[in-house]
C-alpha cells in the first residue's frame, strides 16, 4: 500500500496529492464512492450559479460528515471574497453574527493567496486565525480544498466541525478533493448560462430602450425608460440619465430607484468643475467604488449610494449624455462582464438617442414647412378675404338710413378688424423659429400657447399672475413651459376642448411654506376617462416632485365642471 501523502495535522497538504490507485483505495473510500458518485451527479445538474453552490455546500458536508460548509468565491481581483455560500448555519445565528466573512484577513484570507488543501485538527492553533465574531458558533476541526474553474481558482471549500467531535480524515480530504473537481466543472457550467442569460438581459433591454426612443413618445418618458432598465439590467439601486447643459455640465433628466428616492434628484446639475463630468465629457467611463465617499462625488450626488458605474452615451464621437448606475453601499462592485455589457448597452441606448434626434429633426422640419405654408394661406387667403368683406359692410354701413342696420354693421366691422389683428398676432407666431424664442418665462409660455392654438382651432385664454419673469428660476420654468406643453397636447389629444384657460400664478406658497409658481391649465372638454392611460398625468407628477412640488387634477370649465383643470406646482 502506498505511503499517504505528506501532511501535517494542523498544516496544509501538496497540492498534487493523488488518490490512491485502485488497488489500493481503503475500505471507508470503497464504501463511500457510490455516495460519491451520485452527489458528483446532482452537483452537476444544475444551471443556476447560486443554487449550485448551495447544493455543493450541502453535499459536502454530508460526504465529508462535517456539521458546516462553506465555499468563499473569491473576487475578480484576487483580493478578499465577492461571495460566501454556508450550510449549517441556521438563520437567526447568521443574522446575529452580522457580516460575512470578506476574505481580507484570517485564515479564509491566508487560503486565498495559498489556495492549497488544508487540514487543520483545531483552527483555534493556526497562527493564521484571528477568531470568530461575536455569536458565531464554535468550530474546531477544519478541512479545505480549492476549487478551480479550468486554471482559475474560483474559491475554497470548506468544512468544519467532524460529526463526533474526532478530525477530518485523509478519505474526507480525498472525497472533498473529488468533489471539489466535478464542482469547478458544474460551476463553470453555470457561469456559462448565467452569463448567457445575463446577456440575454441586456440584449433585450437594449432592444426595449431603441423600440421606446424610436416610437415617438414623449422624449422625457424615453429617457425614463433608459434609466429604468440600465438600473434593473445592472441590479443597481437607481439609474440616472445625464444630458450635458450649455454652461458645460451635465444636468439629471431623468432618474429610476427603487421607491422613488431619487426623484429629488431631477434637474440636479452637476457643474463643469467635476472631475467626473470631465472624464464622462472627454469619452471615458468611471467606475467609483463608494460613491458616499470618493472625493470626485459631490455629497448630493454620491449620497447613500456604493460601488458606482458611469458611462458616457457616445455615438460618433459625440458624447450626448451619461448613464449611471450606482448600488447600494457595502454592495458587490461591477464585475468586468457586466462593465462589457453595460458599456454595449449605452452604445446602443446613444445610437437611439441619435437616431430619435434625427427623426425629431425630420418631424420639427414639416411642422414648420406646413407652419409657413398655414401662414402664407392665412395672409394671402384669409386676411384679404376678411378686409374684403370689412370694405363691403363699411360701404353698405354708409348707404343704409336706419341707425339699427348702421349701429350693426359698424360692430360687424370692429369685430372683423380684431379678427384680422388675431390672425396676424397668429401668423408672426407661426413664423418664429425656435431660435427666436426669448428667455422670458412669460413670452415662452405665450408663444407655446400660441403653437398650440394651431392643432387645436382656437388660442388658449391666459392670465399672469405676479412677477413670472423675476420670480421663477431657470430649471423651474423650463419645466413650467414643458409641463404646459404637456397639458395643452393632453387636452388636444383627448378632451376634445372648446375652451381652454391658462393661468401662471407666481409668489405663492406651497404646502411645506416654501414660494412657489402654480400652472392651472382647465378646459371643457370630455373630462378624464376611468381607466384611460395616465403616462402624462405621471410625468406631470414627476417633474412637479422632483422640484419640491405636486401636481394633480379636478373639475373643469364646462358645465357642473365638466372637462379637467389640470394644477402644477413647484418651488421657485
Amino acid at each position: 500500500m502506498p505511503p499517504p501523502p505528506a501532511e501535517n495535522r494542523s498544516g496544509s497538504l501538496p497540492d498534487d496529492a493523488d488518490l490512491p490507485g485502485p488497488h489500493g483505495i481503503s475500505a471507508e473510500l470503497a464504501v463511500r464512492i457510490p455516495q460519491l458518485l451520485a452527489a458528483m451527479r446532482s452537483v452537476g445538474s444544475g444551471t443556476e450559479l447560486h443554487q449550485t453552490l448551495d447544493k455543493l455546500c450541502e453535499t459536502a458536508a454530508e460526504l465529508g460528515g462535517a456539521r458546516y460548509a462553506a465555499i468563499g468565491v473569491v473576487a475578480e481581483d484576487g483580493q478578499g471574497l465577492s461571495d460566501f455560500v454556508h450550510h449549517g448555519v441556521d438563520g437567526a445565528t447568521a443574522r446575529a453574527i452580522g457580516h460575512l466573512p470578506d476574505g481580507h484577513r484570517g485564515l479564509l484570507g491566508a487560503l486565498i493567496h495559498d489556495p492549497r488543501p488544508l487540514r487543520l485538527a483545531d483552527l483555534a492553533t493556526d497562527p493564521r486565525s484571528c477568531g470568530f465574531p461575536p455569536h458565531h458558533p464554535p468550530m474546531r476541526s477544519f478541512l479545505g480544498v480549492p476549487v478551480r474553474v479550468g486554471e482559475e481558482i474560483f474559491g475554497n471549500l470548506y468544512l468544519t466541525e467532524k460529526e463526533g467531535g474526532g478530525e477530518f480524515t485523509e478519505e474526507d480530504l480525498q472525497i472533498l478533493r473529488v468533489l471539489a473537481t466535478e464542482a469547478g466543472i458544474a460551476i463553470g457550467n453555470a457561469r456559462l448560462h448565467e452569463a448567457s442569460k445575463q446577456r440575454e438581459r441586456w440584449i433585450d433591454g437594449s432592444v426595449a430602450v431603441t423600440t421606446s426612443l424610436l416610437s415617438g413618445s414623449d422624449a422625457d418618458e424615453a429617457l425614463t425608460v433608459v434609466a429604468e432598465r440600465a438600473r434593473h439590467l445592472a441590479d443597481a439601486r437607481a439609474g440616472f440619465v445625464l444630458l450635458p447643459t450649455e454652461e458645460g455640465g451635465m444636468e439629471v433628466v431623468a432618474a429610476s430607484s427603487r421607491a422613488d428616492e431619487a426623484r429629488g434628484a431631477m434637474g440636479l446639475v452637476i457643474p463643469a468643475d467635476s472631475p467626473l463630468v470631465r472624464e464622462l465629457l472627454a469619452g471615458r467611463p468611471v467606475l467609483v467604488d463608494d460613491a458616499t465617499s470618493d472625493p470626485r462625488v459631490r455629497t448630493e450626488v454620491g449620497a447613500g449610494f456604493g460601488p458606482s458605474m458611469m458611462l458616457p452615451l457616445v455615438s460618433d464621437d459625440r458624447v450626448l449624455g451619461a448613464l449611471v448606475t450606482p448600488r447600494s453601499i457595502g454592495a458587490r462592485h461591477f464585475t468586468e462582464t457586466e462593465r462589457t455589457l453595460a458599456t454595449q448597452f449605452a452604445t446602443q441606448a446613444a445610437l437611439a438617442l441619435r437616431m430619435a434626434e434625427a427623426q425629431r429633426d425630420r418631424e420639427r422640419l414639416a411642422v414648420l414647412e406646413d407652419r409657413d405654408r398655414i401662414a402664407r394661406d392665412l395672409h394671402d387667403l384669409v386676411i384679404q378675404r376678411l378686409f374684403a368683406t370689412g370694405m363691403m359692410l363699411e360701404t353698405a354701413q354708409r348707404r343704409t338710413d336706419a341707425p339699427a342696420v348702421r349701429e350693426r354693421l359698424g360692430k360687424a366691422v370692429d369685430e372683423l378688424d380684431v379678427t384680422i389683428q388675431e390672425i396676424r398676432t397668429a401668423i408672426f407666431a407661426l413664423q418664429q423659429g425656435p431660435a427666436d424664442a426669448p428667455t422670458g418665462l412669460r413670452t415662452r409660455v405665450l408663444r407655446e400657447i400660441n403653437l398650440a392654438a394651431v392643432p387645436l382651432g382656437f388660442t388658449p385664454a391666459h392670465r399672469f399672475l405676479g412677477p413670472v419673469d423675476t420670480l421663477v428660476g431657470e430649471t423651474t420654468g423650463k419645466n413650467l413651459v414643458a409641463a404646459l406643453r404637456e397639458a395643452l397636447s393632453n387636452a388636444f389629444r383627448h378632451s376634445g376642448a372648446g375652451r381652454i384657460d391658462v393661468v401662471v400664478e407666481a409668489g405663492r406658497t406651497l404646502p411645506d411654506g416654501t414660494p412657489g409658481v402654480r400652472l392651472t391649465v382647465a378646459d371643457d372638454g370630455v373630462g378624464i376617462a376611468a381607466g384611460g392611460r395616465r403616462s402624462g398625468l405621471r410625468n406631470l407628477r414627476r417633474r412637479a416632485e422632483s422640484l419640491g412640488g405636486s401636481s394633480w387634477y379636478g373639475p373643469g370649465l364646462g358645465e357642473n365642471g365638466g372637462g379637467t383643470s389640470v394644477v402644477w406646482e413647484a418651488a421657485l
